[in-house]
This record gives C-alpha cells, structure tokens and sequence, in this order.
C-alpha cells in the first residue's frame, strides 16, 4: 500500500468475534474485501455495564465478554467497551459509545492509521462515529443497513439519527429501500448513494446436491426447504413453521433446514423448537444450529427452496449466497428484498403478514422446474468487485477531498 491511499478504520458495534463467530458476519464480508484494496482495522465497540455478569447467569449468552483486540484474517480488530444499560437510556448510547472508543481512535489517528471512519448502521454506531469524526477532524461514512426503519419511528431516536447523518461527509445504503429513509430524514441526493451487497464466489458456489443431503442425512428424494438466519423474531421461521403442516399433506417427505443460532437480539430456538413439538413436525424440521460462513455452501446446495419470512431487512446478503448454489428464493416483500430477487426466475416475493401467499408461493416454488444454471449466473453478476470499486474510490475522493 502506499501512502497516498486512504488508511479505512471500520466502525460497527455489530462484528464478528471469537466470543460471537456469526455476528454481523455481512459487515465483515464487505470490508474485508475492501481491505484487499486499501489498508483497514477495525474498531467495535461492545456494551457493557458493571453488574452484567450477574445478568449471564439467568442469560447465559448475554453480552459474552470478548477481548480487547483479535487478529481476523491479518486484520487487527479492536473492542472496546462503552457504558450501556440493558433496555433503558437508548439515547445515551450514541455518546457513550463514542466515548468508550475515544482512546482507541485516538491512537489510530497519532499512528497515522485514520483518514476515514467508516460506521455501519446509523444509530448508535454512526453517531459516535460522526461525533469521532469531529473530534478527530476525519470525514466519516455511514452505511444503511436495515435498522432505519425501526429507529426513524422512535422519538428517542430520530432526532439523533437525522444530527448523525447531516454530519457525515457520505451516506451508503445497501438498498434504495434505505436511501428513502435517508431522504424523508432530510439527507441530501449528493450524499446517498447506494451500494448493496455482494458475495464471495470462491465461498458461495454449488456443492453436488446428493452429497450435500447425505452429510445433513436427508434423502434424494426429500423436498428441502432451507432459512438461514439469527434465531429471532424478525427472521419469521415461525411463520415457516406454522405453514408446514399444510405443506406436508402436500408434500410427504418435506424437510425443513434451520440455520442459525443467538444473536445480539436474542433467541428464540426454545419457543420454535416448542412450535414444531406442538404441531408434530419433529419428523419435519431440522435445527442446525450457527455454522460458520464457509459451511454455509454445502448446507445451501441440499436444499430446493431458499425461504425467508423475514418482517425487516436492509440487504439480505443470503439471498445473494442461496442463489449461488442454484436456489430459488421466497421471501416477504419488505426492505430491499425486491431489490434482490427482482425476477420470477429468481423467485417470488408475497405480501408481508399474508400466509396463503406465503403457503401458495412455497408449494409452487417446490413444484416449479427452476433454472439453477440462470439463477447461478445472476448471483455471480453481484460480485464483490464492482461494489469494493465504488466504496474504494468513494474513501479516496473523501480523503483527498
């Protein structure tokens, strides 16, 4: 690298850790392939309060405690920890976590290793990074990820994302779904621009499918449903689930796959797992439990349909990932999931809430004779490159700017 190209410190709350593998695994895959252009470390602040190891006692994964700094792939990634009450004072947090990151960012910048700060989601994260940015004198980017919508609703919280993003130098969103919230919230064009995700062809390419059903034990002749996600609310496996007993006079040896495990905003496997007790699906439904990302590939090429009966996303990268195993996908009309599957040869997308559209669409798509060899080539078409292209000459213009 050399000295005239930027020096990118990431800055997201949400990144993958050692104590946390699968956490905001999206962001990582974003701006590390940046980092295969320009220099980066990064910074992720972690929440923490005085008495919260008592709190992992009745909530064992609650907050899991990390170390201050880890080594991921040769880039240096550090954590440091920022004042934050479970559930109360969510107004707070935005300076608090700049606070907690203040001596972090400080060597960086006395190292020479800071001319971008680069936030991933707009509230906490991209206030503090803004309010870094002033106290440190570096443009700062936000990216739009798909908390938005839930933060432009709140009272406590809007008011602090509008000063957010009228203080970044620019404003990325992984769909246009986001950049109109951006816009309602007074951000001007010339400081939105839209870049959604992308996906690692040399993870993502598809396994042979008889293989891939023999290592998970189903059957050639099963017909696999798959979802890949957080084990939360907002991901809708339950709405998968309450579908399938109908499904299943339907289609007899109907499977569905799990994928996922606790996040940051829970988990909710108890109460699934309850749900397929009570509806006598145990013969149905498998719980894989969090995979690493690079296991993902065979899991997906087992399957026949990707389904996710999501309420919020921003850019569901795994749509990108399932369709580069051949999979066609269902999914609910919300965020920027049209932005994706923008073609009935790619799949469908059914009304939000509407479980006959939900129903009617997974039986057609397990019926339909898909083109895996077109739906392939569209997912290979959404590359990282042309993405890291932008964003890397975007940090350039900034740091020249």
């Amino acid at each position: 690298m050399t000295d005239k190209l930027p020096k990118i410190v990431v800055f997201s709350s949400l990144f993958p850790s050692k104590a946390q593998p699968n956490a905001g695994v999206f962001v990582r895959e974003r701006m590390f392939n940046v980092a295969q252009q320009l220099d980066l470390c990064v910074v992720s602040p972690k929440p923490w309060f005085p008495l919260q190891g008592l709190l992992r006692l009745a909530r064992p994964h609650f907050r899991p405690p990390v170390a201050r700094q880890e080594l991921q792939s040769g880039i240096e990634v550090f954590q440091p920890r920022y004042l934050s009450f479970p559930g109360v004072l969510k107004r707070l947090d935005g300076v608090l976590m700049a606070l907690g990151a203040w001596t972090t960012i400080r060597r960086l910048k006395k190292q020479q290793r800071l001319d971008v700060l680069d936030a991933h989601f707009t509230y906490p994260d991209g206030y503090a990074a803004t309010l870094l940015g002033e106290w440190f004198g570096v443009p700062t980017t936000i990216t739009l990820r798909g908390t938005e919508h839930r933060h432009a609703k709140d009272p406590a919280i809007c008011g602090r994302m509008q000063v957010a993003l009228q203080r970044a130098s620019h404003v990325f969103g992984v769909s246009e779904d986001l950049c109109k919230v951006a816009r309602r919230l007074g951000v001007p064009e010339a400081k939105l621009q839209v870049v959604g995700n992308g996906i690692d062809l040399a993870k993502f390419k598809r396994a042979d499918k008889l293989l891939a059903r023999q290592a998970l034990g189903l059957q050639a002749e099963d017909m696999v449903l798959v979802s890949v996600g957080g084990l939360v609310e907002r991901k809708g496996f339950h709405r998968v689930i309450e579908l399938l007993p109908a499904l299943v006079t339907q289609f007899a040896r109907l499977k569905f796959l799990i994928v996922g495990g606790a996040t940051a905003e829970g988990n909710n496997r108890s109460q699934l797992e309850q749900q397929v007790q009570t509806l006598g699906l145990q013969a149905h439904v498998q719980f894989l439990g969090a995979r690493p990302h690079h296991q993902l590939a065979d899991i997906l090429s087992a399957a026949d349909v990707f389904v996710l009966a999501t309420s919020n996303e921003g850019w569901a990268n795994v749509f990108l990932e399932a369709m580069a195993c051949g999979l066609p996908v269902v999914t609910t009309d919300v965020g920027g999931n049209k932005e994706v599957v923008v073609s009935d040869d790619l799949g469908t997308v059914v009304p939000f809430g509407d479980k006959a559209a939900l129903q009617t669409a997974l039986a057609a798509a397990l019926l339909k004779p898909w083109n895996a060899a077109q739906i392939t080539r569209y997912a290979q078409a959404n590359s990282w490159d042309h993405r890291v292209a932008i964003l890397t000459q975007k940090f350039k213009d900034l740091k020249n700017g």
